[in-house]
């Protein structure tokens, strides 16, 4: 399901040389903290939002139409998934039993709710599409502005923080884009705004292992990632045994299910690292297949 679901993963909390992302420890308190928090956090996700959305006022009508990287679904399935979840995320905010009841008649409809949302709008005019998702993103956002920092919202999973729902949103957005950039054939321009995704991705741990029946690891990991600009940010121990290294945008689609470990560069070490990079999830939802490699295995 769509979001993300958070858990304390590892030791060490927030990533070196700046506040942390949408929920995790940050030394902050007070309601001031918390609204400049949700301003700040806001503020990336528009931006993000505004990257996908330059991409998509170039595409022409046909592109909405082709098949993406996530099997059975369009460029249109992509956004219209944005747009309908940035409209269940508003409605969380201000109408939380309302959503609370829909999520309850969408948990007893069965798994493949996702795709169901996909096939009813996939005829959806692209002029439409876009509009929406314009519609939607703005009404969320101004939702967003307008909450409680404080404030806990249901969601399809646990209920989660304001910060963190803004950051799902934020990691929604940027994995969504990532299909369609794929699709088109533009190359990712990496963006200080990765650590957010790479934060709810490392705060998933625990949520990977349970939805995939596997016991949560006690054992320490360390995360050193290089992102744009040469920031280095860093999660874990320093003296971890079980580590994983590389360029922030690689991680990010490796957590983000949009890219196997073997179409990255990232540097595993030890059992409990290999384990969890071959279940990592950013998002909420069931354990699935992830993404096949783009390129033969050595050897074969």
């Amino acid at each position: 399901m769509d979001g993300a679901l958070m858990g304390g993963a590892l030791t060490g909390g927030a990533p070196s040389g700046g506040a942390a992302p949408g929920g995790a420890a940050s030394g902050g308190n007070g309601p001031a903290f918390g609204r400049a928090l949700i301003d700040s956090l806001v503020d990336d996700l528009l931006a993000e939002s505004a990257a996908l959305r330059q991409v998509l006022a170039g595409l022409a009508v046909a592109d909405w139409g082709l098949a993406t990287p996530a099997a059975g679904w369009t460029v249109t399935d992509q956004v219209t998934h944005l747009a309908y979840f940035d409209d269940a995320a508003r409605r969380s905010v201000t109408e939380p039993e309302r959503f609370t009841a829909e999520a309850e008649q969408i948990a007893a409809a069965g798994g493949d709710f996702i795709d169901q949302v996909a096939a009813r709008y996939r005829d959806t005019p692209p002029a439409d599409v876009l509009a929406w998702f314009d519609q939607a993103r703005a009404r969320l956002t101004e939702a967003y502005r307008q909450a409680d920092p404080s404030v806990r919202l249901p969601w399809y999973g646990p209920p989660m923080s304001l910060a963190s729902s803004v950051t799902a949103r934020l990691m929604e957005t940027w994995a969504h884009g990532q299909d369609v950039l794929d699709t088109i054939g533009i190359a990712r321009v990496p963006t200080a705004r990765m650590r957010h995704v790479a934060d709810l991705g490392i705060r998933a741990l625990r949520y990977a292992y349970t939805v995939n029946g596997l016991p949560v690891p006690a054992e320490p990991i360390r995360v050193e990632l290089a992102g744009p600009d040469d920031a280095r940010w860093d999660w874990g121990p320093a003296d971890a045994a079980n580590r994983v290294s590389g360029t922030a945008l690689d991680f990010c689609l490796l957590v983000t299910q949009r890219r196997h470990r073997d179409d990255t560069a990232l540097e595993v070490t030890g059992a409990v690292v290999r384990q969890w990079m071959s279940i990592a999830q950013a998002f909420a939802g069931p354990a699935g297949p992830g993404r096949a490699p783009l390129s033969p295995a050595e050897g074969s």
